[in-house]
């Protein structure tokens, strides 16, 4: 399973599912199972991902601390 920090910053930026992934130009099923752990992004869909939520790549998708 695959571990990332999206929904945390997405809810500390108050945004939605379905905002974020607008935002980021998936749908928001895709967006769920990338939340989720069941699908890895593309290198493109995880630099829009960290563009919208405003933190590198690393501290999104890597890290397992977040703050």
């Amino acid at each position: 399973m695959f571990a990332n920090h999206i929904k945390e910053l997405r809810k500390q930026m108050n945004l939605t599912q379905a905002e974020l992934a607008e935002q980021v130009g998936i749908g928001r099923t895709a967006l769920s199972k990338i939340e989720n752990g069941a699908y890895y992004p593309s290198a493109k869909t995880m630099k829009k991902i960290s563009d919208v939520l405003n933190k590198p790549i690393g501290e999104i998708f890597f890290n397992t601390d977040i703050s």
